[in-house]
């Protein structure tokens, strides 16, 4: 496989990933962005914790979804998610989960 044709395979999932997320987006209450990974759930825990003097975060998502394009499957029952960099989440009004066509 050529790099044109690994690039053209890489932006044809990413676009794929977008188009689900637009549709799966209206199904979520939560908004969950790490340093690695975007989430979608209808549930969240955070806890702050520290360990030796340094603070991380305790994320437990119920209802999720993953945004990554290569996971096969990224409707997950829970996830747990540990970091050490800052945590951001969101809830959305309904009004913004409504995509533009």
């Amino acid at each position: 496989m050529g790099h044109d044709e690994v690039e053209n395979y890489e932006n044809n999932q990413e676009l794929a990933l977008f188009r689900e997320y637009r549709d799966v987006v209206p199904l979520f209450r939560y908004v969950v962005e790490t340093e690695r990974r975007f989430y979608l759930a209808n549930q969240v825990d955070v806890q702050a914790r520290s360990t030796g003097g340094e603070v991380f975060f305790d994320i437990e998502l119920t209802d999720a979804w993953v945004w990554d394009i290569y996971r096969s499957s990224r409707f997950v029952k829970s996830v747990r998610v540990i970091t050490f960099k800052d945590v951001n989440v969101e809830e959305l009004a309904k009004s913004e989960l409504d995509m533009p066509n």
